[in-house]
């Protein structure tokens, strides 16, 4: 009866500290795969705003509008007519660069800045020299938020000089 007893209570106690080695491996794994995903969402939305420019750049004549889809899974898209700048920022445990310094990605401008516990990453494409960029015809901030289906974004050459480029969500 006694060795009944000891083989419950060992169960129990090697349950237990397996729970814990669990428990400390995914405290440390945890910040470690958050990071990994940011870095990844991060390296998605810079080709999305590259495709952006990709769009705004070949969109052709006045009167041309084009439809394309975009997924934000973290972070919004702000469409920045007053600035004439699309920019993509989210918060995240990831430090894309250092914090304060701009850097170039490509076409794209980089920032992190931090915030308390987390950083603020900050993606922009300036299109200040050669177009004025728009939303639904006025010069105004319109932020995209995540969303788990994708949005559709209609860009459309509205002429003019400098080239107004109109977006509008459909």
């Amino acid at each position: 009866m006694k060795k009944k007893g000891q083989v419950w209570v060992e169960t129990i106690i090697y349950t237990l500290i397996a729970f814990v080695m669990i428990g400390l491996i995914l405290y440390f794994a945890n910040p470690k795969i958050r990071e990994a995903q940011d870095q990844a969402i991060l390296e998605q939305s810079a080709g999305m705003l590259e495709n952006l420019k990709s769009v705004i750049l070949n969109i052709g004549i006045p009167g041309n509008k084009r439809l394309t889809e975009i997924t934000i899974k973290k972070g919004e898209l702000v469409i920045d007519g007053v600035n004439d700048r699309l920019i993509f920022q989210m918060d995240s445990d990831y430090i894309y660069s250092e914090p304060g310094k701009s850097i170039n990605y490509g076409s794209l401008n980089v920032t992190t800045q931090e915030k308390g516990d987390l950083n603020t990453i900050i993606l922009f494409g300036d299109y200040s020299n050669g177009y004025n960029i728009t939303y639904e015809g006025i010069d105004q901030l319109k932020t995209i938020s995540q969303s788990a289906s994708p949005y559709k974004l209609f860009i459309s050459n509205n002429g003019g000089s400098p080239t107004n480029i109109n977006f509008e969500l459909g």
